[in-house]
C-alpha cells in the first residue's frame, strides 16, 4: 500500500483552482467548458484516492502517520484535508447542491479543528526557527480563506466575511515571524525550498474570498491583494534558480495554488465589473496558470511512471529542517 503523505493534498488545490480558472475564463471569454469541468472532475478523483491511500495508512502504518503528525513541518500540511474537501464540494456546487453544503460542513470542521488544534501547539514555543516556513500558513489561513469563498458561493457572505476575517489577520501575523526567520535566521534547507511557494497564496487565496463575500465593484483592498500578490510571484521568479536547488518532487505543487489564485483573481474582479490594469493581466496570468500546472501535472505522472510518486515501503519522517 502506498503511504501517502498529506502534502500530496497540493495536487488536489492546484487542480481545482486551475479548473476554477476555467469556469470563470468560461463566463468571461467563452472559452469551452468542458476544459475546466475536466479538470474539476480529475481533481475530485485524485481527491478520493488520497482520502483513501491517507485513511489507510492510518489503519496500516499508525505510527507513520503519527510521526507525521507530530513533525514541526510537515503536520501543517494535514490541514491540506480539509482545504481540499471544500474545494471539491465548490467543483461539485452546480451539479449536486446538497453534497457540497455535506463537503463544506465537513472540511469546516476538519479544517478549525485542526488550526485550532496546530495552532494552540505553536503559541506554547520550544520551536527552532529552522522549521518557521510557509507551511504554517496552511492550517488556519488557507483552510478559512477557502471556507470564506464556499461560503460565499453558498449564499452566506455574512459566514463568509467572518471566515476571511480570521484568515486575514492570522495571514498578517505569520508573516511577520515568516519574513523575520527569512531575514534572520539560518539558510533554508534546500529540500525545503519548494514550499515558499505557498508564500504567493494569501494575498491572492484572501482576494479570492473577499470577492465571494464583498458585492459589487472590486474596492481598493482587492487590487491591494492582487498587488502583494503579484509582487510575490515577481519574488519567487527571482529565487528560481535557488529553490531548483531541490530537483523535481510534489513539494512543487505548493506553489499550484497560489499561481492559479493568481489567475482567478482578476478575472473575478472583471466578472465584477473591474477593468484597467486587470483586464490586461487577466489573460496573461490565466495562460501562466495553465502552463505552470502543465508542468507540474507532467513532472508528476513521470515520477509515477517510474515508481517514485508513491514509497511502496515505510519512509522515515525527516528530521526537523528537512522534507
Amino acid at each position: 500500500m502506498p503511504r501517502v503523505p498529506a502534502a500530496m493534498f497540493g495536487i488536489v488545490l492546484g487542480l481545482a483552482g486551475l479548473g476554477s480558472c476555467w469556469r470563470l475564463a468560461h463566463r468571461l471569454w467563452f472559452l469551452p467548458a468542458a476544459i475546466g469541468e475536466a479538470i474539476l472532475a480529475i481533481a475530485v478523483l485524485v481527491w478520493a484516492l488520497l482520502i483513501v491511500l491517507y485513511a489507510a495508512k492510518w489503519l496500516a502504518v499508525p505510527e507513520q502517520a503519527r510521526a507525521e503528525l507530530g513533525h514541526p513541518v510537515q503536520c501543517c500540511f494535514v490541514g491540506l484535508i480539509g482545504v481540499a474537501t471544500m474545494l471539491v464540494g465548490n467543483a461539485l456546487l452546480p451539479y449536486a447542491r446538497p453534497l457540497t453544503v455535506l463537503l463544506f460542513l465537513c472540511g469546516l470542521v476538519f479544517t478549525l479543528g485542526f488550526a485550532l488544534w496546530r495552532t494552540g501547539l505553536l503559541w506554547q514555543g520550544e520551536r527552532e526557527a529552522a522549521d518557521t516556513t510557509a507551511v504554517l500558513y496552511l492550517p488556519a489561513v488557507a483552510g478559512t480563506f477557502v471556507a470564506g469563498t464556499s461560503a460565499g458561493a453558498l449564499g452566506l457572505p455574512d459566514w463568509g466575511a467572518l471566515f476571511f476575517g480570521m484568515g486575514f489577520f492570522t495571514w498578517l501575523a505569520i508573516e511577520s515571524v515568516l519574513l523575520h526567520r527569512l531575514y534572520t535566521g539560518p539558510r533554508m534547507a534546500v529540500a525545503l525550498r519548494p514550499t515558499l511557494g505557498i508564500q504567493m497564496a494569501p494575498p491572492v487565496v484572501g482576494a479570492v474570498a473577499y470577492l465571494a463575500v464583498q458585492p459589487g465593484p472590486p474596492a481598493l483592498l482587492a487590487h491591494a491583494l492582487l498587488g502583494y500578490g503579484l509582487f510575490q510571484a515577481l519574488l519567487l521568479l527571482r529565487l528560481t534558480n535557488w529553490i531548483r536547488e531541490q530537483p523535481f518532487a510534489p513539494s512543487y505543487w505548493a506553489f499550484s495554488f497560489g499561481v492559479t489564485s493568481l489567475a482567478a483573481t482578476p478575472l473575478l474582479m472583471l466578472i465584477h465589473g473591474d477593468g484597467g490594469a486587470v483586464a490586461t493581466l487577466a489573460p496573461i496570468l490565466f495562460v501562466a496558470a495553465n502552463i505552470f500546472v502543465g508542468i507540474l501535472a507532467v513532472g508528476t505522472l513521470r515520477m509515477m511512471m517510474q515508481g517514485k510518486l508513491f514509497p511502496k515501503s515505510p519512509a522515515p519522517v525527516a528530521p526537523s529542517g528537512t522534507t
